[in-house]
This record gives structure tokens, sequence and C-alpha cells, in this order.
């Protein structure tokens, strides 16, 4: 079936989209002529979930507010809610909600559950668009019972929530407590061993104590290069002075050799003059000779005196040379030592600053707990109070009159086309053409001009016999 002809079918069958749709105005009409009135009282409610927690100092990100908003739809809408209501405004206790309960459900059950679900029927939580601020409506017929439930809703939803926030601080509080313990134990113990650590090693600072003795290490090596410098000069002196002591630069350059030196070539030459001029037996001959011998023997004196001294500064050299090896190999295992203590020490005193560093966290951690399981806060907070509705909601005679209109002409639609179904007829050339596939030669039209002659015609002559045969002759 094309529009068109849906279109003449619907032109054929108006009365009984006409009936349909009247039917369904009146009873639109009856219903909400015969309901009672409702009430509809509402809660605003400020979700400051942007804000900074007054405790914590932490705010929510943008991305989970949706999921936030939703969150806390559900828990306006949820049974802990409802049941603090109940007891809150003491609605199981009365005695005709409890006979009401006995005829609903014959006492099974129980009655704070059955007024819960009640209460949670005649609730609608609608969260704004683009804001962060919750509407409780609650309906009744009592104006003064709406508006005194949606209060007690929204003081239900602020002390739940605030206790959703609690509950589980308080429970992580006792465990960190725990923990806190443990962690204040292992610090003790750390800073107990490295306290036993320090007095039996005497070990204050341990960085200070092995710069000192780095320190007296490299003056040590400095002292023992200068040393073994020295000692080998002594040990060239030492083996000249051991090989040619008369031409040693030690010896040659001693002035009291040199004096003697000196001396002797001046007795020497005297003696070589008194030789020409007197025999071996003169005294002054023998004068000579016995001054040059005891210049000679205490020259030779001096140089043996003077090689020996060498030959000491020699020995004392290698000897100091040996001391300081030995004192520089002490020192360097000082050291190492020392090296190894500041290691053990450097992990000792890690192990206290990790141990402390956890406890003073564990305790400041436990202090923001504490105090974020002690406050009473929300980011909740009530916009505007529910108070008693001085109009009725409901029902709503012009909503339902339009929808009504709207069922019925959808009702009356759908009833022309099903008799359009079960009772085809044609009602156009086309609809022919494409029922039975055959061009069409020509069409009758109804001869509305004749008969409106007609009838014009009768109810003229009135009905007579010569106005009959008139009107007969006319047609």
């Amino acid at each position: 079936m094309n529009p068109s002809q849906l279109l003449l079918a619907l032109r054929a069958r108006y009365m009984i989209v006409l009936l349909a749709l009247g039917m369904t105005i009146l009873g639109a009409v009856v219903i909400s002529l015969t309901q009672s009135k409702t009430y509809t009282a509402g809660v605003s409610m400020v979700v400051n979930y942007k804000g900074v927690d007054p405790v914590t100092g932490l705010s929510a990100p943008a991305q989970l507010m949706p999921g936030y908003i939703a969150t806390q739809v559900d828990i306006i809408r949820s049974k802990s809610v409802a049941l603090k209501v109940v007891d809150d405004l003491g609605l199981a206790n009365k005695p005709q909600t409890q006979a009401a309960f006995k005829d609903a459900t014959g006492g099974r059950g129980t009655v704070r559950d059955w007024v819960a679900d009640g209460l949670l029927g005649k609730l609608e939580v609608v969260p704004a668009r683009e804001s962060s601020v919750l509407s409780i409506n609650v309906r009744g017929s009592d104006p003064q019972f709406v508006a005194t439930v949606a209060n007690a809703f929204a003081n239900a939803y602020l002390d739940v929530s605030v206790q959703l926030k609690t509950d589980p601080v308080q429970r992580a509080s006792g465990y960190i407590t725990t923990q806190i313990k443990s962690l204040r134990d292992r610090y003790e113990q750390a800073q107990t061993r490295l306290s036993t650590y320090q007095k039996e090693n005497n070990i204050y600072s341990a960085d200070n104590r092995l710069d000192v003795e780095t320190t007296r290490l490299n003056e040590l090596s400095n002292q023992l290069v200068m040393v073994q410098s020295q000692s080998m000069d002594a040990a060239s002196r030492r083996q000249q002075v051991q090989g040619n002591a008369a031409n040693s630069p030690d010896v040659m350059n001693n002035p009291l050799i040199q004096t003697l030196q000196s001396s002797l070539s001046l007795a020497e030459a005297k003696l070589a003059d008194t030789a020409q001029r007197l025999s071996p037996n003169h005294p002054q001959y023998i004068a000579a000779k016995s001054e040059v011998d005891k210049l000679r023997s205490n020259l030779q004196a001096q140089i043996r005196s003077s090689s020996n001294s060498v030959v000491a500064t020699a020995d004392i050299t290698q000897r100091r040379e040996g001391e300081l090896r030995a004192a520089v190999a002490a020192q360097k295992a000082k050291v190492q030592t020392l090296n190894g203590a500041r290691n053990t020490f450097d992990v000792l005193t890690n192990e206290t600053e990790n141990a402390r560093r956890a406890y003073e966290a564990a305790s400041q951690r436990l202090n923001l707990i504490s105090l974020e399981g002690e406050s009473k806060q929300a980011d909740i907070a009530v916009l505007t109070a529910a108070t008693p509705p001085l109009y009725a909601s409901g029902p709503r005679m012009l909503v339902n009159i339009a929808l009504a209109i709207v069922a019925g002409t959808i009702l009356g639609l759908g009833a022309v086309l099903v008799l359009e179904l079960l009772d085809g007829r044609v009602r156009s050339a086309s609809h022919l053409r494409d029922a039975f596939d055959l061009p069409v030669l020509g069409m009758i039209s109804r001869p509305r001009v004749a008969y409106k002659k007609k009838k014009i015609s009768t109810e003229t002559l009135g009905g007579g016999k010569s106005g009959n045969l008139a009107n007969q002759s006319t047609v």
C-alpha cells in the first residue's frame, strides 16, 4: 500500500479515526478527573566535587565527575538511605503503617523494608545538566508529608555520604597503627645497631676522620718520595767516597780538608826547597819532613772522617726511607680499614635513615587519616530545602489530553490500516491498474450534478403527482 492509497483509505474511513480519537480523549479526561491530587516536594543539593577537601587538600579529577554524579544519584536511591529515612521519621512504628503492611503483604517481610520500598517508588532524583546540582523530588497526596520526606532524604543522604567516607578511613587507621608499631621497632633496632657500631669502632664522623687520615697518608707519601730521592743521592755519594774518597765532592768541598791540603802543599814545597839545600840529616830537613808527615796524616784522618760522615748520612737516609715505607704501609692499612668502616657506617646510617623516613611518613599518614576519620564534613550541601507545595503537580489534564490525542491518532490510523488490509477495496484507477496489471480504458464518475438537480426538484414540488411527473421528465 502506497501513501496515496493510504490517504484514500483514511478519507473513506475517517470516522473510525475520529471515533478512536474521541474515545481516548474521553478516557484521558475521565481518568484525570477520577485521580486524586498529587503533590511534589523537592530539595536541591549541591555536590561540590570541584572543591578542595578541607582535611586532605586533594581535589577530584575533572574526568571522574560524570561518574561521580551518577554514583551520588545511586546512593540517594539506595536502600540504606531509604531505611535511614524510615528510622529518622519513625514511619515503621506507626499503627496505621503496620496495619497497611499486614493488609498488603500478609505479614511477610519487615515493615521497614516495605515502607522503604514504598518511599523509593515515590522518589525521583534528577541531576541538573551542565552543573553539580541534584534535585530530590518526592510525590504524594499529602503536601506536608512529601516535604518532610524530601528533607529527610536529603539529611539521610548527607549522613550516609559522611559514613561512606569515614568508615573506610577508620578501618585504614587501625591497619596503619599496627604498621607504625612495626616501623618504630625497626627504626629503633637500626638506631641501636648504628650506635653500637659507632662505639665499637670509635666512629663519630667517619668522613672527617677519613679525610684526616688520608691527608696524613699523602704527607707521608710525599716525605717518602723526598727521602727516596735523598737516599739515592746519599747512596751515590757513599759509593763514590768508598771508591775514591780523595776525589769525592763531599771530601773536596770540606773547608778543613781544603785548608789541610793547602798547608800540606806549602809544607811539601818547603820540604823540597830544604832538600835541595840541606842533607836529610839536617835538623831543618827533619823538621820540615816531620811537618809534612803530620799534615799528610791529618789530611788522611780528615778524609776518612768526612768519608765516614757521608757513609753515615747514607745509612741514616736509608733507615729513614725504611721507616717512612713502614709508616706509609701502616697508614694505607689504616685508611683501608677506615674505608671499610665508613662503608659499613654508611650502610647502617642509610638503613637508619630509611627506617626513620618510613616511620615519619606512616605517622603523618596516620595523623591525616585520623583527622579525616573524625571529620563530619561532606562535599555536599543543601541548596534549597523542601517546603509543602501549594499547588498539585498531578493529574495534569492538558498533558493527559495531549498524550490521548497522540495515542488516539495512532490507534485510529492502526485500525484503518488493519481494516483496509482485511477488506481491501479499489479506490482509484491507479490502484486498479496496479492490482490487475491491466490498462484502464475509461472511468465513469459519479453523476453529482444530476443528483443535485433531482434533489432540488423533489424538494420544490413537495412530492405531488404532477410534481413527480415533471421531475421525471426533467431527469
